[in-house]
């Protein structure tokens, strides 16, 4: 049905348009403005019922966005991560992706095809010509700009329209929800596992590079050495997460030149252990001065004296290296006598 086929009497009022100045093409003006064609009214412009329609359509899509978003949260908690499904004819895919995608594409397809309903069915179509006016608008095109936006808001029969607008801020208000259920994604929350670390009453300190226990007589003075907690092994599928905070620097001092009376009630026979994550930024110490005792991040060149309970003495470093406290077991190999006492590595908000 077409605005010709009802009487006059029945179609909508036209709207004042500013058409322009209207000329005819010559050859002295082969691009004259033609002016706009005659408003062709829509069903739903004319018949309420068709209206109506429209509007349930457009309800319909975002009710449905809202289950697809519901459906995408269900999906993320229920499905696991590692069920794979048969796809025709993409072959076997992870079954939470494919879920968590199609939720999450109907959700956001379907708020948009509403809109799009909305604008082509229900809100005004007059077109309107303007001329154009300088980037500095005037004070009179300001006043028609919020004429222009209370009129078109009175057009989309947002007000009138009730069912349409209370689903589309529900659609709106519950798709956000799909982006805050992906942070999960970021991983598990830590709780305490930065304060932990596999050192623990009894575990024997084992050399990085030989992979054997060690014992007391392993350490000469003045020798820096690199230990790792029995157990963990490379092949591990954890061990870079783990070494990153139980790698030992084991260095063994003369007795009398340990200042720190808790460095040297840890240690054993001039043997001591400290974390071998820089407290900066966490990265690995690897430098050593023998007569100074002092350690070195080659990072950002923070430097801990080991003779004086690894305090920072040169450096960002904001604290001191957490030391290990370690003993002789009854077969004679260096072992753990617990974990340490304070996170290693960097500080973070809460340390203890």
């Amino acid at each position: 049905m077409s605005s010709q086929d009802i009487p006059e009497e029945n179609l909508p009022a036209e709207q004042e348009t500013a058409h322009g100045a209207v000329s005819i093409a010559d050859e002295k003006d082969p691009f004259a403005d033609p002016g706009l064609p005659p408003h062709e009214h829509r069903i739903q412009d004319i018949d309420e019922r068709a209206a109506k329609r429209s509007e349930r359509a457009v309800a319909l899509l975002f009710t449905v966005s809202m289950l697809a978003t519901v459906g995408f949260i269900a999906s993320y908690v229920a499905i696991p991560h590692d069920k794979s499904i048969f796809v025709f004819p993409i072959g076997h895919v992870s079954a939470l992706n494919f879920a968590l995608g199609l939720t999450l594409g109907a959700a956001l397809f379907c708020i948009g095809a509403g809109a799009v309903h909305w604008a082509r069915t229900l809100m005004s179509d007059v077109e309107i010509a303007d001329e154009r006016h300088a980037i500095s608008a005037p004070p009179e095109v300001k006043a028609k700009v919020i004429a222009d936006f209370k009129q078109g808001a009175k057009e989309s029969a947002i007000g009138r329209r009730g069912l349409i607008r209370t689903t589309m801020f529900g659609a709106l208000a519950l798709v956000p929800l799909s982006g805050v259920m992906l942070l999960r994604d970021l991983g598990p929350l830590p709780g305490t596992s930065l304060r932990h670390t596999l050192w623990a009453k009894g575990k024997l300190l084992v050399n990085m590079n030989t992979n054997e226990p060690l014992r007391p007589e392993d350490v000469a003075v003045g020798s820096l050495t690199f230990a790792k907690p029995e157990g963990l092994e490379e092949t591990d599928e954890e061990f870079q997460e783990e070494i990153a905070k139980a790698a030992l620097m084991i260095v063994r001092l003369q007795p009398d030149n340990i200042k720190d009376k808790r460095e040297l009630a840890w240690s054993h026979e001039g043997i001591v252990a400290y974390s071998k994550i820089c407290t900066h930024v966490g990265c690995p110490i690897s430098l050593y001065e023998q007569q100074t005792h002092h350690v070195l991040c080659p990072c950002h060149q923070s430097t801990f004296d080991l003779s004086d309970g690894a305090r920072v003495i040169f450096g960002p470093a904001g604290h001191a290296l957490p030391q290990l406290r370690i003993g002789v077991n009854d077969e004679g190999y260096l072992e753990a006598l617990g974990d340490f006492e304070e996170p290693v590595g960097p500080a973070f908000w809460e340390r203890g």
